[in-house]
């Protein structure tokens, strides 16, 4: 695997040795991949199908168990520290004062109270907190990689291995969500950290988020490797500040409630993955014309899932690709997400040399666009994505501040303890 690197593993454990006087090896290391989703996009919080696969690229946890109660963290890329005790209850973040987190000075650290709080919800015993040091990777905008999710694996890995608590992947998940959906009032699904725990190299990742059943799908040596292109936008918005997110979700659910109750099945819960698709035909067209195009995205956006891992198992990446770029269009014109940056943005990474396909990455409201490109070809498709897009969109791509504007990528493996 290229990725933790050796220098940034060493990076990571020196500074943790330095916060505590510790040897560096005695410092342990989460490494929580980045994910991007090639198919299935906006579908996790109504049910339906999706995949995934971790890039080569994410966040380091280098920690240390403390040896009492104490949380004391530091980052590598925001100032201050956070420090806080696991024997103090942790309530949802609209009650954040009795959380006592007016008392610290920065607010990266949220996620790792999160993980406290998720914990404590299901009745894990955490008597140890830690001592540590989280990092991105550098030169890189995570906006729509999911890197918050994989902030909270990451804390929720490090307490549990410092409490010496064996818990599964599927557990993992869960706690996950209790800290996006319960302690920040995030109403995202599961796919981020499904992603992130189940993934593994060489494989892309299915799950049915109805179910919580998952597999891994094994694709063949290909003649031709592939690459993943990063293209970022510039653009950035808080997911929380953002009504579009939990907007969509609204109108989902609502979509779902008048199907359900037009076929007599009220009483089940207003979710598109509840409607079957012989019902969803006949009644698609009691719909408003806003809920009929939700409703539409959702379960086309599902039969390019299964089509896509066919592709994916018989290595077929033109094929696969093209069912990318469907997602890609269909969540501009019936999902309706995606400011003008990100748009022009996925554009032009289809006019690039090489590319197979392109998409939004993460929520579609800022960040940036994945590609799968043909190895081959990665460099000049990055070269003309950065040239056309600082054409297109030069006051955003300024606002880069020197990262880089596409990254290459390789696919990656799970979160894991090093």
């Amino acid at each position: 695997m290229s990725w933790p690197t050796e220098s940034e593993l060493s990076a990571i454990k020196e500074a943790v040795s330095k916060m505590t006087g510790r040897d560096t090896e005695e410092v342990r290391v989460v490494v929580a991949p980045y994910r991007i989703c090639p198919l299935g996009a906006h579908i996790d919080h109504q049910g339906g199908a999706v995949s995934a696969m971790t890039i080569n690229k994410g966040i380091l946890l280098g920690f240390v168990p403390s040896g009492d109660a104490q949380v004391q963290l530091r980052s590598a890329q925001f100032e201050g520290e956070v420090c806080f005790r696991v024997d103090e209850i942790q309530h949802p973040i609209g009650l954040a004062d009795k959380n006592g987190a007016a008392k610290d000075k920065s607010i990266w650290g949220t996620y790792a109270r999160g993980a406290l709080y998720a914990l404590q919800t299901s009745k894990k015993n955490i008597k140890q907190g830690i001592v540590g040091c989280i990092s991105g990777s550098d030169g890189l905008d995570s906006s729509g990689l999911s890197s918050s999710a994989a902030v909270g694996v990451a804390y929720l890995l490090a307490l549990e291995n410092a409490n010496e608590l064996t818990v599964s992947a599927t557990e993992n998940i869960e706690y996950d969500r209790l800290i996006e959906n319960g302690y920040l009032g995030l109403r995202n699904g599961i796919l981020d950290q499904s992603a992130i725990l189940l993934s593994s190299y060489g494989c892309l990742t299915y799950m049915d988020c109805k179910t919580m059943d998952h597999k891994l799908i094994q694709g063949p040596e290909l003649e031709k490797p592939f690459r993943i292109l990063l293209a970022f936008s510039g653009l950035r918005q808080a997911l929380t500040t953002n009504p579009g997110y939990n907007l969509r979700v609204a109108e989902c659910r609502e979509a779902a409630k008048i199907l359900l109750t037009a076929s007599g099945s009220s009483e089940l819960e207003p979710t598109l993955s509840n409607v079957e698709h012989a019902v969803y035909e006949a009644h698609k067209h009691e719909l408003k014309p806003v809920l009929a195009r939700r409703a539409e995205h959702y379960f086309s956006e599902n039969m390019r899932v299964t089509k896509g891992l066919e592709a994916w198992a018989t290595g077929n990446l033109e094929e696969f690709g093209k069912l990318i770029s469907a997602s890609g269009l269909s969540s501009i014109e019936n999902y309706e997400c995606g400011a003008e940056p990100l748009i022009q943005l996925y554009k032009i990474l289809l006019k690039a040399p090489g590319v197979y396909g392109a998409r939004f990455s993460g929520a579609g409201f800022r960040g940036c666009c994945v590609a799968f490109v043909d190895a081959e070809k990665a460099e000049e498709a990055a070269s003309y994505v950065k040239d056309e897009y600082e054409k297109a969109q030069p006051e955003f791509a300024k606002k880069l501040n020197g990262g880089k504007p596409v990254l290459i990528c390789e696919a990656g493996d799970s979160a894991r303890v090093l």
